[in-house]
């Protein structure tokens, strides 16, 4: 194990003119040393993470590529609010109407050196996550800088909190921009929930799938959810929770009610081509950090698989 938490710790840099023109196009960030890129697919199962699992880990979004590298991670989840602050969005937020003029102004070329960035990295951006598109209030031009931001990014999908009013607002956009909306789950979840017709009826509209919070809602397994809507899964988040009759608590992995193993090996078994993205909910330990814990859930992930 300390050799890998050595091996997992040397940081990754960018190399060559093109790579110092993209990064001169974002604020000054956090470059390390050369390392090999990492790899993060076991058993043909790619295992990535949400960037929300260091939020622990205060500090400017130039640190977060250094926290994924470290982590041995070759896939993400990125929170929206990461990938602006890298493409120079205004800082102190609180003013939205100066933030709603940065995005409706921004070129694209912002988003798409956080890509070459990212990617030089050996990290792929799968899913951003802006959390309110498709609200109510929300004019299509702001939808449309969502759904532009995540294909200059490369993102597949962009995640949300469930909403059926949401998939109908922006439906049309995300057919358009073929951008998966994929509606994330609290403990709501159950195995109706998506049998209405703003669900099945737009194939860009599907599921991010926190199996943990599932677990503890319904005291079994995700799994039926999966088998149920193979083709509309973007990505799985994975963590592992007691059932709601153990308590609900989030536990490291391995020690909860989810079936995290069970999950990623039925995901082996159909070559699934959805990513399984760690999230990191339960407390980080007493001199441990994020980077840690997370290192620690990959290689749960990687033995459940290899």
């Amino acid at each position: 194990m300390d050799n890998l938490n050595a091996n997992l710790s040397r940081r990754t840099i960018l190399g060559g003119a093109a790579a110092a023109a993209a990064v001169s196009m974002m604020p000054k960030l956090t470059q390390a040393k050369a390392a090999a890129k990492p790899n993060s697919v076991f058993g043909g199962v790619q295992i990535g993470v949400i960037t929300y699992s260091y939020r622990s880990m205060r500090g400017p979004a130039s640190e977060m590529l250094k926290h994924i590298t470290q982590s041995g991670i070759s896939s993400i989840e990125l929170m929206g609010n990461v990938a602006e602050e890298l493409a120079g969005a205004p800082k102190g937020k609180k003013n939205r109407g100066a933030l709603n003029k940065w995005r409706l102004g921004v070129s694209m070329d912002k988003f798409e050196a956080v890509r070459k960035l990212y990617n030089d990295a050996g990290v792929n951006i799968h899913i951003v996550k802006f959390g309110d598109i498709g609200n109510g209030n929300m004019s299509k031009e702001q939808m449309e800088y969502y759904f532009k931001a995540a294909k200059a990014l490369g993102a597949k999908g962009i995640t949300r909190e469930i909403s059926g009013g949401a998939a109908k607002h922006a439906g049309a956009l995300a057919e358009k921009y073929k951008i998966m909306i994929g509606m994330h789950n609290h403990t709501q979840l159950t195995l109706t929930t998506y049998d209405e017709d703003w669900f099945t009826k737009n194939k860009y509209i599907g599921m991010n799938l926190d199996i943990g919070h599932y677990a503890a809602r319904n005291n079994k397994s995700a799994l039926e959810v999966m088998k149920k809507y193979p083709d509309k899964i973007l990505s799985l988040h994975v963590k592992d929770r007691k059932f709601k009759t153990n308590g609900s608590s989030n536990m490291p992995f391995g020690q909860g009610d989810s079936a995290v193993a069970e999950i990623l090996q039925y995901m082996k078994k159909i070559k699934a081509t959805f990513p399984a993205d760690i999230e990191l909910e339960y407390s980080v330990p007493k001199g441990s950090n994020a980077v840690k814990e997370v290192v620690k859930c990959v290689e749960f992930c990687k033995k459940a698989l290899v």
